[in-house]
C-alpha cells in the first residue's frame, strides 16, 4: 500500500503531465497508461477542470431529431405533426422548440371544420364498407335452409312476436304482428310449411292515422299476394300531440297482421314446440 502512495507522492508534477497530454488530445485511457495512474479518484482529480477532446465525445441520437424538429417547426408544423413524423415525446419537442415562434394556423376555424367533415365521411364511408362485406360474408355463410332450420326458426319467431296466451287471459289463437316484410315473408314461408293454407289467413294493417294509408295498404297487399278489398279494416293509431314520432316518411307502412282462422290447435302446438326448444336448451346449460 506504501509503494502504491509513493507513485502519486509528486502530485502537482503529474498533475501538469496530465494536463499536458489532455491537451495533445489523448483520452483518458491514454493517460492512464502512459503514467500508469490506476486509482480513477486519482485520475479525476489529476484532470479536473480539463474538458475531454472533441474525439472522444460520443455523438447524441438526439441532436439530428433536434435540429430536424427545429426545421419542421419552422415550416409551420404543429407538435402532433411532429410527433408523427420523428417519432418523438411532445414533451423532447417541446424543450427544443420552445424558443421558436409558434407557428400561424394553417386554416381558418371553417375550413378545419370542412376538413374534418371531409375526414369523417371518409372514415364513415369505410365503416360502412366493412359493414357491407361483414353482412355479405355472413349470408354466404347461412347457405340455404333445410324445412328442419326453417321449422325451429318459424316458432322462434312466433313467439318472439305473435300473441300468446296468459293464464289471466286465455287466447288460443294465432296472431303474427311485424312492419318488416322479410319477416312477413319468412312466416308466411313457415306456415306453408306446416300446410296452413292460404284461405285461413286474414290480414289487417296497423298503422297511425296521419301516415299514408292506402299506400300501406297496398304495398302490405302486394307483399303477401291478395287484392287490397281483401284486406280487413286497418286499425289507425291516434296521434299524440306530446309524442315526436320517428315512424314517418315514405318507407314507413306501419305494420301488418296476419291471423290464422281456426289456429287454436296450431296454437297449442305452437306452445308445446317452444317448450320443447326451452327445455333442450336448458339442459344444455346445465
Amino acid at each position: 500500500m506504501a509503494h502504491s502512495h509513493s507513485k502519486y507522492a509528486d502530485f502537482e508534477g503529474l498533475r501538469e503531465r496530465a494536463v499536458a497530454l489532455r491537451r495533445e488530445g489523448l483520452s483518458r485511457r491514454q493517460i492512464r497508461d502512459r503514467l500508469h495512474v490506476d486509482n480513477n479518484d486519482i485520475l479525476n482529480r489529476l484532470l479536473e477542470g480539463e474538458p475531454p477532446p472533441e474525439w472522444t465525445k460520443r455523438p447524441n441520437a438526439k441532436d439530428d431529431l433536434r435540429a430536424r424538429a427545429r426545421e419542421l417547426r419552422l415550416q409551420g408544423w404543429t407538435y402532433d405533426q411532429i410527433q408523427v413524423e420523428l417519432g418523438c415525446s411532445k414533451s423532447s419537442i417541446s424543450l427544443w422548440v420552445r424558443d421558436l415562434p409558434k407557428p400561424e394556423p394553417r386554416y381558418t376555424p371553417e375550413e378545419q371544420q370542412a376538413l374534418m367533415r371531409e375526414g369523417l365521411a371518409v372514415v364513415r364511408q369505410a365503416q360502412a364498407a366493412d359493414r357491407r362485406n361483414v353482412k355479405a360474408g355472413a349470408t354466404k355463410e347461412l347457405g340455404n335452409l333445410t324445412d328442419r332450420e326453417l321449422f325451429v326458426l318459424g316458432i322462434g319467431l312466433y313467439w318472439a312476436e305473435g300473441a300468446k296466451s296468459k293464464p289471466y287471459a286465455r287466447r288460443e289463437t294465432v296472431n303474427f304482428v311485424n312492419s318488416d316484410p322479410d319477416m312477413i315473408n319468412a312466416f308466411l314461408a313457415w306456415l306453408d310449411l306446416l300446410g296452413v293454407e292460404r284461405r285461413r289467413l286474414r290480414f289487417r294493417v296497423m298503422i297511425h292515422e296521419s301516415a299514408d294509408v292506402p299506400v300501406a295498404e297496398s304495398y302490405w297487399a302486394d307483399l303477401v299476394g291478395v287484392d287490397p278489398e281483401v284486406l280487413q279494416p286497418t286499425t289507425l293509431k291516434k296521434h299524440n300531440p306530446k309524442t315526436v314520432r320517428k315512424n314517418t316518411g315514405e318507407d314507413y307502412r306501419g305494420c301488418l297482421v296476419i291471423r290464422v282462422q281456426q289456429g287454436g290447435d296450431l296454437y297449442c302446438r305452437i306452445e308445446g314446440w317452444w317448450k320443447g326448444i326451452a327445455a333442450d336448451v336448458a339442459v344444455r346449460l346445465g
